[in-house]
């Protein structure tokens, strides 16, 4: 029975609350990335395999690595950037000592959308190390699209040593996945699915002008610095941001943070089972659109970088050039122009590619014959995942004159706590006592 490490950052069936979520960093920045860990794990959920989940950093011991698995099999994304070089270093590091096989799923490279690529010099070492460390152990490495396997061929890596098999996140449900509009078109009560990189600009006049004509559109964040502007009322970044003026919602002044109309979900299955009931989704973040997709919503990316768009081609998801975008863009005019039906069309054969690559890795999948998710399915429909989290502007009178009175409880046990000090005693900050319970406060609310 093999034994698998699958790379992700939080274990499919792990149950974590926002603050946790937040303080550990448990979904790598973006809770895409959890989307494509799952789907592998998922995929790889068969009777024969013996699964686990962790990460692969700097405290891991390759020795240990090739004790306790059989096989390391690591989903990734735009891995191939700059800021991930130190990361990229440290796995190549650890695959050049492993003895046991190392499949890498997916992975791709990062540029704009004409094709350039920032501080190529500082990126093209690391990625050449990491390429000929994973054929150490690998017949080939899966990418997410025909630019990086392009940009891997640039660096002297052959046709045999690159595979191009698109992301695994949609894969999810193996062969099966059919695209269908639910509505014939999309009317100001639409309900409709939002998604935006906070760094792309052009998505504030796009998300002020929807919030305005768009009552039930929310916004799906997914970025760990929006998590911490609803926990804690601010969002990470300079005082000369960018973000600060492009009308991205980044601050408590954005009307669909005013008017609660967002959500971050911690986990893919509440996620999907929310993105369920809307009838369109679109925006920048490609996994934000595959949920929407995996849901059996329609969904369109606006493209902004190589690395979404290369994923947009290879799966034939509905997309425009964010650069292309006529400047009063409508949600309505992009559902209607919009069709999914290449999608279907190419499923079935990229599924074909994807499996094959499975299998040249000796990787067993529960779509094959005598294989079944069943299991894998039952015991995520048993886990009782967190809701979303939301603005604090969605609570009830009722909720709002709890956290008063929590308040003013801390406000007591903090003179208490005070009194009972000796003149040695280290003084802690006093406004622990508040913070603590407003944070007890919002968990209460979110529940």
């Amino acid at each position: 029975m093999p034994r698998i490490l699958v790379r992700a950052h939080k274990n499919p069936f792990m149950v974590a609350s926002a603050e946790k979520t937040l303080s550990d960093n448990l979904i790598g920045q973006n809770t895409g990335n959890l989307v494509f860990s799952q789907a592998v794990y998922r995929l790889l959920s068969t009777t024969d395999n013996t699964l686990s989940t962790g990460g692969i950093g700097s405290g891991t011991v390759a020795e240990e690595l090739s004790e306790k698995y059989d096989h390391v099999v690591v989903p990734l994304a735009n891995a191939f950037r700059p800021k991930y070089v130190e990361r990229l270093d440290t796995m190549s590091a650890i695959f050049e000592k492993l003895t046991i096989p190392v499949t890498v799923l997916g992975v791709g490279a990062q540029a704009s959308l004409e094709g350039e690529q920032r501080n190529a010099d500082l990126l093209e070492p690391a990625v050449r190390r990491f390429v000929r460390a994973v054929l150490r152990r690998s017949g080939s490495i899966g990418v997410r699209g025909e630019f990086t396997q392009q940009y891997l061929k640039s660096l002297g890596f052959g046709d045999s040593d690159v595979e191009v098999i698109g992301c695994p996140s949609m894969f999810m449900y193996g062969p099966d996945l059919k695209i269908s509009k639910k509505v014939e078109s999309l009317g100001p009560d639409s309900p409709i699915a939002l998604n935006i990189s906070p760094y792309v600009k052009e998505m504030g006049p796009i998300s002020l002008r929807h919030a305005e004509r768009y009552p039930n559109l929310v916004y799906m964040a997914q970025n760990l610095s929006s998590l911490e502007l609803l926990l804690e009322g601010h969002y990470p970044m300079g005082k000369k941001s960018p973000m600060r003026t492009s009308g991205v919602p980044v601050t408590l002044e954005h009307p669909l943070i005013r008017q609660d109309r967002v959500r971050f979900f911690l986990d893919p299955s509440t996620w999907f089972e929310h993105l369920a009931q809307y009838d369109f989704s679109f925006g920048t973040r490609i996994h934000g659109n595959i949920a929407a997709l995996l849901a059996g919503t329609p969904a369109l990316l606006l493209a902004h970088d190589s690395r979404t768009l290369e994923l947009a081609e290879y799966h034939h998801i509905p997309h425009r050039l964010i650069s292309d975008l006529p400047r009063d863009v409508d949600a309505a005019d992009l559902y209607a122009a919009a069709d999914w039906e290449p999608l279907n069309e190419a499923h079935h054969d990229n599924w074909v590619r994807f499996s094959g690559f499975l299998a040249r890795h000796q990787l067993t999948h529960v779509y094959q014959p005598g294989q079944s998710a069943e299991m894998f399915d039952a015991t995520l429909a048993a886990t009782e995942f967190p809701p979303p989290v939301r603005t604090l502007m969605g609570a009830t009178p009722e909720e709002l004159y709890a956290m008063k009175r929590e308040l003013a409880e801390a406000h007591h046990s903090r003179k208490e706590a005070l009194k009972a000090m000796t003149s040695r005693a280290v003084p802690q900050n006093v406004t622990d006592y508040v913070r603590l319970a407003a944070r007890r406060m919002v968990r209460r609310v979110r529940r």
